[in-house]
């Protein structure tokens, strides 16, 4: 029989997070500090907001773009978070999640041989989507030396005339790094020399503890440039909800939301309807989550001092990036041992680029109680392998 395969699916390689989730889920009394998924519930008049829509019938398609009336609240919502300004018809367009409105923008802006700048260690599904859209990516591998932050250096060295797009995914999953306005200043100064496009994935704006996020459109010149992509799942806790949205240049929205008119229709419609009240009321419950996220930060910095694991100080997402280069084992061959040994389960670095080698991804979207037991139990083990060096 002919093969029914694609080879282009079958050459990209699965999610290297689902390995540790699947052997931790045969496990009893296993603590995981994997998930990328905030541990608080939908704010309730969000909920009850859907549940409303639902309630009096609010069960039809939307218009493929979205909600005229979310599409509103959310450029309202940038406006004021954000200094930036959408039209809400022209320019946004509602997603299902993030991840589909980082697909769509790629597919509508690459053509084969299109080169996509993607610094590592970053979110999973960039080199896929890129590869997905007939592009090729190019990874820029980001240092800790530099707080795993993107140095215009960096960029500038990685760009040949096939260079279209950089991604730039800042707040950093997995290493909880941001970029602050000077960092994105001379980044921008690059990508008008080249002429360059930037995919700027700001799904964690909200969650920033050292200031006020700043995003590369609301640069001079770069609002032409950029396709602003964020969503609802980590500020407002609702991944399950899978609501995101882009916005950017008429021409490039234009033709993202003609792909997702024949792949998708429209994003969930009881979803849209909670994601109005979400904007509108929601900036409270950021505020209360956010707080409670820094004290859990802080105390995996301390606990990780303690136990002499070298973590610089992450001042965005909810993740933690120590690192573990000193025992001499693999990020996968680390992670390995403590699921087994101690019921602990983390993320290897090279689940996010091979650059992540010597690192682990540790999630803070778990309760003080939860992350208390599970860095006892690590400390345990960091003791345990010090005293065979």
């Amino acid at each position: 029989m002919r093969n029914p395969l694609s080879k282009t699916i079958v050459e990209i390689k699965p999610s290297g997070i689902r390995k540790f989730f699947d052997i931790a889920s045969e496990m009893d009394d296993v603590i995981s500090l994997g998930v990328g998924e905030p541990d608080f519930d939908t704010p309730w008049h969000i909920r009850d907001e859907g549940i409303y829509s639902l309630e009096k019938g609010k069960t039809s398609y939307t218009s493929n773009a979205g909600l005229k009336e979310l599409k509103e609240e959310i450029v309202k919502f940038l406006e004021r978070r954000y200094d930036l300004s959408y039209d809400p018809i022209r320019e946004t367009i509602v997603t299902v999640g993030g991840s589909e409105a980082i697909d769509i923008a790629m597919r509508a802006m690459l053509d084969p041989g299109d080169e996509v700048l993607i610094p590592q260690p970053s979110y999973v599904s960039y080199e896929p989507c890129c590869i997905l859209a007939n592009g090729t990516p190019v990874i820029i591998e980001l240092k800790a030396e530099n707080e795993f932050r993107l140095t215009a250096a960096e960029l500038e060295a990685a760009i040949t005339p096939k260079t279209k797009l950089l991604v730039l995914p800042f707040p950093n999953n997995p290493t909880g790094a941001v970029m602050e306005r000077k960092d994105l200043e001379a980044i921008a100064e690059v990508i008008e020399k080249y002429d360059l496009y930037v995919l700027s994935d700001e799904i964690y704006s909200e969650l920033t503890y050292l200031d006020r996020h700043v995003s590369i459109a609301s640069l001079p010149g770069m609002k032409e440039r950029t396709i602003l992509i964020n969503g609802f799942s980590k500020s407002h806790s609702m991944t399950g909800w899978r609501l995101g949205y882009a916005c950017g240049p008429e021409l490039i929205i234009k033709q993202m939301l003609k792909i997702h008119q024949f792949a998708i229709m429209c994003a969930p419609t009881t979803s849209q309807y909670a994601a109005v009240e979400a904007m509108r009321n929601g900036d409270e419950d950021v505020a209360k989550m956010r707080e409670e996220y820094d004290v859990r930060r802080k105390y995996l910095l301390r606990r990780f001092k303690n136990m002499g694991l070298e973590c610089f100080e992450p001042f965005g997402a909810f993740y933690v990036f120590p690192c573990i280069k000193p025992f001499g084992m693999t990020s996968d061959e680390f992670a390995t041992e403590l699921l087994k040994k101690k019921k602990v389960c983390v993320v290897p670095g090279t689940a996010f680029g091979d650059c992540g080698e010597g690192f682990l991804r540790i999630s803070y979207a778990y309760s003080l109680e939860n992350l208390k037991i599970a860095l006892d139990r690590m400390e345990e083990f960091v003791k345990e392998l010090n005293e065979k060096r």
